[in-house]
């Protein structure tokens, strides 16, 4: 049977397979993707039924399938239309979803980290990279949750078990809250600097890892990473910087780049040395 494979059937396998792939993506977190789960379930019961010889169950089966295909493009149109459009405009080919879910986090921390400036209510977001921080958050709270503006700003409110504290990021999680960093080892660091602002240079003095810090006293925002501080950014600052860190997270490693760019932009609008 092999000496009439072509290489031709190779690749019309991995083209089919690459739509199949690129059509499932665009059903995610729709309820065509349930309807895939349940047309799943009962083809594998089918094919046990006519396994086993099961006439009754086999015939109830491929019936309730064929009623089923005919009733999609009716109970499903605007999943169907909404996949047809998208796919009109070559979103088939592009990471629409991850760009989409990189600029809603990103908008979600930068609000949340600019009411919580406004209000002076002091915070450290740390931005797990490529180091592992488990040290860091085992003994901590765990929450594992999406992240959003309400859960940032209720984690850092007054009176809150959890504000005391760093909260961890980790691609697209909020890790855990209420976790202790290890302090800077720098001893020329100014005695203006509190406990917050040392502990975000002493974690990225340990890891990778990027941080950022509200000031309650200053009712500013910096940024730490590799040991360095860069002080007074502003929301459009802050923004570029943790979309960048999110897309980095979601795709390849050279995106990586352009968060390092980003950093970069930053020390250099402060007049220091780039990374």
């Amino acid at each position: 049977m092999l000496e009439n494979f072509r290489w031709q059937d190779l690749l019309d396998i991995f083209i089919v397979a690459f739509i199949l792939y690129r059509v499932l993506l665009l059903m995610v977190d729709t309820r065509a993707m349930q309807l895939v789960k349940g047309i799943l379930v009962i083809g594998a019961t089918a094919a046990v039924s006519k396994y086993f010889d099961l006439k009754a169950l086999s015939w109830l089966l491929e019936r309730a399938l064929g009623a089923i295909f005919i009733a999609i493009p009716i109970v499903f149109q605007p999943e169907l239309r909404r996949m047809l459009e998208e796919l009109g405009r070559g979103k088939i080919w592009k990471r629409r979803k991850a760009i989409e879910r990189a600029e809603q986090m990103a908008d979600d921390v930068t609000r949340a980290i600019s009411f919580l400036r406004d209000q002076r209510q002091g915070a450290i977001l740390v931005f797990q990279r490529e180091t592992g921080l488990a040290d860091v958050w085992r003994s901590a709270v765990r929450l594992n949750a999406e992240i959003s503006q309400e859960l940032i700003v209720s984690i850092f409110w007054p009176n809150n078990p959890l504000h005391d504290g760093a909260a961890i990021i980790d691609r697209n999680v909020i890790v855990a809250a209420a976790c202790y960093l290890p302090l800077t080892s720098n001893t020329d660091l100014s005695r203006w600097y509190g406990t917050r602002h040392r502990a975000a240079l002493g974690v990225t003095e340990v890891s990778d890892a990027i941080a950022l810090v509200v000031s309650e006293e200053r009712g500013e925002v910096a940024l730490a990473t590799n040991g360095h501080l860069s002080r007074g950014l502003k929301e459009d600052q802050i923004h570029r910087l943790v979309y960048h860190y999110f897309m980095a997270m979601e795709g390849p490693k050279g995106l990586w780049d352009q968060l390092r760019e980003e950093i970069k932009a930053l020390w250099r609008e402060e007049g220091q040395d780039g990374l």
